[in-house]
């Protein structure tokens, strides 16, 4: 039987009215109350955004990353990362924050940024960078698995997160020279379900790349499954 719609009563419009004066919405990038008609981000921030259109350049500053070091079909990042902008608070609201769907709502973005370009269209599967147990207990989440659910969600293909493991939990990168940064994740990933990835193109995702460091060496470990293809895909790739 077709529900009829039941307009809101006056009062529940007020209390949402209430609420939303009390406890408004605030932009991830500038931290300023939404409008009505924003999502996530205000239309200040969301016209500002450091947008790379990488995934429509073949041989871009991402791909160059793992020239020489593993094979890549593509690879892309939608924003320029730098300290202190708009991005970096973007990234460290769900990175550090807890800020679950907003690692949702740009992963959809990025998926939007792959889903127009014909180089990323033999996608099999979405692959997240793993996190450590031990750092997921501390974090609650793994914000790279959010984000390849926010691009699982627009490209309509599965998301594979129990196959890729991290075996060891490694310190942060930020401050290790680009050998070090090497050193430091290679040989820390295992396939434990060989069968969900295997004979796979698999997008390789994460929040931010450096380096390259880490998902060169999640790269690395899926191709030694028969038949794979890796492409990678990121929130931003840091500036400077």
């Amino acid at each position: 039987m077709t529900q009829k719609y039941s307009k809101p009563s006056t009062l529940t419009t007020l209390l949402t009215d209430f609420i939303a004066l009390m406890y408004p919405e605030i932009c991830i990038g500038c931290g300023d109350a939404l409008k009505h008609s924003d999502t996530m981000i205000c239309f200040t921030c969301s016209i500002d955004l450091p947008i790379t259109h990488f995934e429509h350049h073949p041989d871009n500053p991402v791909e160059r990353l793992f020239w020489f070091k593993t094979q890549i079909e593509s690879a892309m990042a939608g924003y320029f990362f730098s300290k202190k902008s708009r991005m970096q608070k973007m990234i460290h609201s769900f990175k550090y924050q807890g800020n679950e769907e907003a690692a949702i709502f740009m992963g959809e973005k990025i998926g939007h940024m792959i889903q127009s370009s014909q180089r990323f269209s033999t996608i099999d599967i979405v692959v997240p960078v793993p996190l450590h147990e031990e750092k997921m207990r501390l974090r609650g989440y793994n914000q790279a698995e959010k984000i390849g659910l926010g691009i699982s969600n627009i490209l309509n293909i599965p998301l594979v997160t129990e196959s890729l493991i991290r075996n060891q939990h490694n310190a942060t990168q930020t401050k290790k020279t680009l050998f070090n940064r090497w050193e430091n994740v290679n040989s820390i990933f295992t396939v434990v379900q060989p069968e969900k990835i295997e004979h796979m193109h698999v997008l390789i995702v994460d929040d931010v790349i450096t380096s390259g460091s880490t998902i060169e060496a999640c790269a690395k470990t899926i191709l030694k499954l028969p038949s794979t293809k890796i492409s990678i895909a990121s929130v931003a790739v840091a500036t400077g």
